[in-house]
């Protein structure tokens, strides 16, 4: 079940970003909408979304429309050093969806140059911003056929947050861009990456 703040118009940040991923992935937003700012296309998703759950239509998200929406599908941001299985996810989810140029590789869960090199081609093959790392645009725009993703299900598994932890290695530069609630600690990856 989703919680959050309050969110209406002019709202910014985290929780912004997360109901526009949740909305992307319910195909009720387009992957460039998630900005981080609710703005009117955001509000009338919102209100599609309430009317359609039998909620109070005032385009605000409080503990109700919190509560109705889908989980938060939580995609990281990953770059160049990460490892783990999301990056093993996304391997696949790259060669599913591979020309030449995407193709990373063999998929052993380490984003290397390789990898990066082929969301790089991605990114340009989807006239997304091209700069290798793998955030909300990268995740969410559409690969293949019937609007799938690199974050569709069927082409990852992302892991609860005790597993994530365990499995994941994200470079401390960047960070980690996806909600953390059931996570207690980060693993820096090793000086030799």
């Amino acid at each position: 079940m989703n919680s959050g703040p309050t969110l209406s118009i002019g709202a910014t940040g985290h929780n912004v970003r997360r109901l526009q991923r949740i909305f992307v992935m319910t195909k009720a937003l387009a992957p460039n909408s998630i900005t981080g700012t609710f703005d009117v296309t955001t509000e009338q998703a919102v209100k599609g979304f309430q009317q359609s759950a039998g909620l109070t239509v005032d385009g605000i998200v409080g503990a109700a429309t919190w509560q109705a929406l889908p989980a938060d599908p939580n995609t990281p941001t990953l770059v160049l050093g990460a490892s783990g299985s999301v990056v093993t996810a996304l391997q696949r989810g790259l060669k599913k969806y591979s020309t030449p140029a995407t193709d990373p590789g063999p998929v052993d869960g380490d984003f290397g140059p390789k990898t990066e090199a082929a969301v790089k081609a991605y990114q340009q093959d989807r006239a997304v911003h091209v700069d290798g790392i793998v955030g909300d645009q990268t995740w969410w725009v559409p690969a293949g056929a019937a609007g799938a993703t690199l974050a569709s299900p069927a082409n990852r598994n992302l892991l609860d947050g005790e597993e994530l932890v365990s499995h994941l290695h994200c470079s401390p530069k960047y960070g980690l861009g996806f909600h953390l609630s059931n996570i207690n600690a980060i693993t820096s990856p090793s000086p030799s990456l």
